[in-house]
């Protein structure tokens, strides 16, 4: 009896430390990278071009032949006579190319950069995939502040409908002002199933993006912090050593500087070899023939190649061009948030230190008077009313500062 009640409680303590699970945003962020099926795709595809970067340096196939060699049609004269030694033979020859060791190098080069690009494509789907977790685990944070005071104020709601009950029986209270209370009352439910259900939402999101069984049940830490960009200075040095779409730019230069070397290398002569082995018919002695090749380069035969580098020097021209624009786009992008995100902290911190102060002091008057029956009772709803929309409305000022400053993240990637 005594192993059932502690195997039942080792039980209860697992399974609550289970549905406990509080996961912070960097646990969150470290799931999505480990686990994500994008990224997974990345690592495999990169991992193929590396693999296939190791037979860069490989040689073309040599060329086997077979056959007659300088056969007459009569077969006769194949055997030796007394007048001749017989004529024909049989022939096995080899041919080899041997690349030119520039084109070689060029290729090789190439072939182990490529997986470069894929590399910075990787780390800027993680920075888009990491704004998006952001995002929904900081809404998170707010619609579960919203939903605290949502449920505070349907119990002062409640409250003030059962007084009014009461005091309705002694004609100290109007009946439009008990109705209009229990809409409201209707209202605050209604809008508390809104945000349960946005809530299971965002919990869904995190956990198709962390891989993880959408259902799977998990808290977040509540605790935040707001960071500092007040007016970073922005220059483009910076930027570009923080963002990946302007590294994979450079990186794709970087490989069309490459392509460049490969198609000068293939203007450079390259040599072969060829050997034939003959087996003569009659009474001849064997032979063989050891020939050296080498292609010469001529001006009609290097025009697609001069053709293909001219076109590949404006395209790095062209992706010059779309860096410095990405670049322009995002330094003037985050200047302008970061005056917003200074305007939105401004804002808030007068919501939370002198408006809702004065609103919840004109509220408990209000009760106050309406409890000593000096006041109304739609004095009280009004007051009720204006606390309530003052709340929400600095968590959504507090909402408006975690979208700016994950944006601003985004821009930096910052994780």
């Amino acid at each position: 009896m005594r192993n059932i009640k502690l195997y039942t409680i080792v039980c209860f303590l697992v399974f609550g430390l289970t549905n406990g699970q509080t996961l912070s945003v960097e646990a969150v962020l470290t799931a999505i990278k480990e686990n994500n099926p994008q990224l997974k795709m990345y690592d495999a595809e990169i991992q193929s071009m590396d693999a296939n970067a190791k037979g860069a340096k490989s040689w073309s196939a040599p060329q086997v032949s077979t056959g007659f060699f300088m056969t007459p049609y009569n077969t006769k004269m194949w055997k030796a006579t007394d007048m001749s030694t017989g004529m024909g033979a049989y022939m096995i020859g080899v041919t080899q190319m041997i690349p030119n060791a520039s084109r070689l190098k060029a290729d090789s080069d190439y072939m182990y950069a490529m997986s470069s690009v894929e590399t910075e494509n990787k780390n800027f789907t993680i920075n888009e995939l990491n704004a998006l977790a952001k995002t929904n685990y900081y809404e998170w944070i707010v619609l579960d502040k919203k939903l605290k005071i949502t449920k505070d104020n349907l119990r002062l709601l409640d409250y003030m409908i059962k007084s009014i009950e009461v005091r309705f029986k002694y004609n100290k209270d109007k009946l439009s002002t008990y109705y209009k209370a229990k809409s409201q009352y209707s209202a605050q439910q209604s809008l508390i199933v809104t945000m349960q259900n946005d809530l299971i939402q965002k919990k869904v999101m995190l956990n198709t993006l962390m891989a993880r069984d959408k259902n799977s049940s998990f808290e977040i830490d509540t605790t935040y912090s707001v960071k500092n960009f007040d007016m970073m200075p922005m220059d483009n040095s910076a930027l570009s050593e923080s963002r990946s779409d302007v590294k994979a730019i450079d990186r794709t230069m970087e490989l069309n500087q490459m392509k460049i070397a490969i198609e000068k290398s293939k203007l450079l002569p390259e040599f072969g070899v060829k050997y034939d082995h003959m087996v003569p018919f009659g009474d001849r002695s064997q032979q063989f023939s050891l020939m050296g090749m080498v292609t010469i380069p001529m001006p009609w035969s290097t025009k697609g190649n001069k053709a293909a580098i001219n076109s590949i020097q404006i395209k790095n021209e062209s992706l010059e061009w779309q860096k410095q624009m990405i670049l322009n786009d995002a330094a003037g992008a985050i200047n302008g948030m970061q005056q917003e995100l200074v305007n939105l902290k401004k804002q808030f911190e007068i919501a939370e230190k002198s408006i809702i102060p004065a609103i919840k002091r004109n509220y408990d008057t209000s009760v106050l008077s309406w409890q000593n029956n000096t006041g109304e009772l739609f004095e009280v709803l009004d007051a009720w009313e204006a606390l309530n929309m003052a709340q929400i409305d600095k968590l959504d000022k507090l909402q408006n500062i975690f979208k700016t400053q994950i944006a601003i993240e985004k821009q930096l990637e910052i994780e």
